[in-house]
């Protein structure tokens, strides 16, 4: 009778057990069968979709709020790239006249912002235009760590790109004149720094360009590098050029008896005592240049950031 009993035991648990691995089985099973232990996403960590209806005869352009750093097509019936002298534009076309079904596409930006779509196919797409809306328009930044603007860059290190946008824009709009002896005055332009700040190891400088003449200031290129105080003759000079990895407001033409400011962000350095900064704002087909020298004591001195009072 005990042998009975166990073996009716036995029974039970096997049936249990396969039981579960059934109802474990359909649950997987629900759109793929998963191998091995997998949990669900919750909704909440889904960057939802935009819709986006493409057409074989016409162009979609698609205006971002940042330059495009990166697209990728979820199939060959459409393709999409940036549009010829624009960052920020991408166009997006079929390849296969009426194709089945969807297929999607993906967009990074510079500024760290990531944006889905799905495609599907219309002889007339309702939208040919379609213009993407800056996360900083709404004014709202007291929430920005749960956007979708995630995406970090190899050139910010640590810092997310919404951030340092936000700083920029920030440093921009407060417009301070923190620094009141770093300038630069030839040929009716003014040229200044109005402050350096620095958050988290990168550092920002505030510009400001006054064009005083009725020429309009072709800006050709901006340059920060780091040379030696004094060069003995007949010696090789010595200096290292500082990539800006971020610009707020940066314009390339400014208009005859009008001033412009800009923010630049540069990755955190220093200068030793036997060297200066030297920043150089060069003329596009003219010599106008202007040049400003700050030595270690102003990047030292910078201003730290209190992200508290960021808006």
């Amino acid at each position: 009778m005990k042998q009975i009993f166990v073996m009716f035991a036995l029974l039970l648990g096997v049936c249990a057990a396969n039981a579960q691995t059934t109802d474990t089985v359909k649950y997987a099973a629900g759109n793929d069968l998963y191998r091995g232990i997998t949990r669900k996403l919750p909704y909440r960590q889904m960057v939802t979709p935009y819709g986006v209806e493409v057409t074989f005869a016409k162009t979609v352009h698609i205006i971002f709020p940042a330059a495009v750093r990166y697209v990728d097509l979820g199939s060959n019936h459409i393709i999409a790239g940036k549009a010829d002298g624009a960052e920020n534009v991408i166009r997006v076309k079929a390849t296969t006249e009426g194709f089945p079904g969807e297929t999607n596409f993906s967009v990074i930006c510079e500024d760290g912002s990531f944006f889905s779509f799905n495609a599907k196919y219309a002889r007339e797409p309702e939208m040919l235009n379609i213009e993407m809306k800056d996360f900083l328009e709404n004014e709202d930044t007291s929430d920005f760590s749960h956007t979708r603007m995630n995406i970090y860059f190899r050139e910010l290190g640590n810092e997310s790109p919404l951030l340092v946008k936000l700083i920029m824009r920030s440093i921009y709009k407060n417009n301070d004149r923190k620094v009141r002896h770093l300038g630069s005055k030839r040929f009716g332009i003014q040229f200044l720094i109005k402050g350096i700040y620095t958050y988290n190891g990168m550092l920002y400088v505030h510009t400001q360009t006054k064009n005083s003449s009725n020429v309009p200031f072709d800006t050709d290129f901006i340059k920060f590098k780091i040379v030696d105080k004094k060069v003995p003759k007949r010696t090789a000079i010595q200096e290292t050029v500082l990539d800006a990895v971020r610009s707020y407001n940066e314009v390339i033409e400014i208009a005859g008896k009008s001033t412009v400011c800009t923010v630049y962000a540069l990755p955190k350095f220093t200068i030793p005592d036997d060297k200066l900064l030297l920043v150089e704002l060069y003329e596009k087909n003219g010599g106008r240049h202007q040049v400003i020298r700050v030595e270690n004591a102003d990047i030292v001195n910078a201003e730290v950031i209190n992200e508290l009072k960021i808006k």
